[in-house]
């Protein structure tokens, strides 16, 4: 069952986020970034916005096959998010599954950040009074903490992709955070905590993406607040 994009959506997920106690990472180790969780409307079949057909996205390197497939399907409907597969072409994270977002600037707030990266590879221009909160930081593997903003696109909005970042962007049905078979939780050799995966069409999404996201659902759809900072990424994105 699809999720209704209306007002009284909106105003569970602002409630559930400004009653959370949000746990912040402080590591002067690392590097801080900020993702936009960008809540839209949808409709049921609807494919994702490609600047660039994926296959010649591929065409001259060849992508981790246990990542990567075409398309992401039978996602969409009812209240999404916005979730974007990264090009090829990028020196780190290259054709992962990412929410819009990038390293903040100098004296630059997570807000601003997240709405500029917005801009910057969404070609969506939001005001911060679409600002629904904060989730949680997650500290990656690879030497960032992540800030998740979390805003309300207000209706469909229109993506224009940057192509030398990323390759299409889908509208993926908060219902899908739902699904019976998510999330899900493996064990690796090279670390004790756990690896999440959060099943989106016929795509695994994980870590950081898929803590973001289960934090999404936990938090903004059901009013859990479960940390979701010690959970595992995979090996290949440690890089």
């Amino acid at each position: 069952m699809t999720i209704s994009y209306d007002d009284a959506l909106r105003e569970r997920i602002q409630a559930h986020l400004a009653d959370h106690d949000r746990r912040e990472v402080t590591d002067p180790t690392k590097r801080h970034a900020a993702v936009a969780v960008v809540l839209v409307d949808s409709e049921v079949g609807e494919d994702g916005v490609a600047p660039v057909p994926v296959g010649e996205q591929f065409a001259s390197r060849q992508p981790p096959v246990s990542i990567v497939d075409s398309r992401l399907v039978h996602a969409s409907g009812g209240a999404a998010f916005l979730l974007c597969r990264r090009a090829s072409r990028l020196t780190s994270h290259a054709a992962q599954w990412a929410l819009p977002g990038g390293r903040m600037d100098q004296g630059e707030s997570a807000i601003d950040a997240a709405l500029r990266e917005l801009d910057e590879e969404v070609g969506i221009r939001l005001s911060g009074t679409a600002v629904l909160g904060l989730l949680d930081d997650y500290p990656t593997r690879s030497g960032y903490v992540i800030t998740p903003v979390v805003i309300w696109g207000g209706g469909r909005l229109q993506p224009r992709p940057e192509p030398d970042e990323v390759v299409a962007i889908y509208r993926v049905g908060l219902h899908q955070l739902q699904r019976e078979d998510s999330p899900r939780f493996i064990a690796i050799p090279e670390s004790p905590r756990p690896v999440v995966q959060i099943p989106l069409g016929d795509h695994l999404i994980h870590a950081p993406t898929g803590a973001v996201l289960l934090q999404l659902r936990w938090l903004c759809l059901e009013g859990r607040h479960d940390p979701v900072d010690e959970l595992e990424q995979p090996v290949f994105a440690w890089k």
